[in-house]
């Protein structure tokens, strides 16, 4: 039975009760589903292989009919994140000493022109695109992520991010 993660945009404890989420999944027909770290990370099987743009659309009518949520529902095979992490795309790089890895998913990566990489603005580096996957570093600093600024400017809003350590712990549930 395939597996998938969807990840959400915009989720926290606050604003998104993970047994609430995990209901709403489970109440579309969704089996095996197991949220991760509150953060709108939620792991789910379905019978049958779907395209990521349907599964993503049902993800999010889910949770809209289930609880009101309205959050932007990305979604990759399970398979493509454990890909993903074996290849280690950020040993091809040379970061800046305490640099946060983080990985920006596209939700439509067709939809979303190429732009000529590496970016760099403040201490925030946008290194490189492998299909629906960017690939970014950060030093954290007193001026809050301005990656994600920076991300949005060059990319949208149809994304969403996570650290390289959330990544790994997605492609093992």
């Amino acid at each position: 039975m395939p597996r998938y993660i969807a990840l959400l945009r915009g989720v926290s404890p606050m604003n998104c009760r993970m047994p609430v989420l995990q209901r709403c999944l489970e109440d579309a027909g969704f089996t095996d589903v197991k949220t991760l770290l509150s953060s709108g990370n939620v792991a789910f099987s379905t019978p049958r292989a779907a395209t990521a743009g349907a599964l993503q659309k049902r993800v999010e009518h889910a949770m809209q009919a289930g609880a009101g949520y309205g959050f932007l529902a990305v979604v990759r095979p399970q398979a493509h994140l454990q890909q993903l992490i074996q290849a280690d795309p950020f040993a091809a790089f040379a970061l800046p000493a305490g640099s946060k890895r983080v990985v920006t998913f596209l939700r439509e990566p067709a939809a979303v022109p190429e732009v000529a990489l590496p970016l760099a603005w403040q201490d925030a580096h946008v290194l490189a695109r492998d299909g629906g996957e960017v690939l970014c570093s950060y030093v954290p600093g007193d001026k809050g992520p301005a990656f994600m600024t920076l991300l949005e400017k060059t990319f949208g809003k149809a994304i969403t991010t996570r650290t390289w350590d959330t990544v790994a712990k997605c492609a093992r549930a």
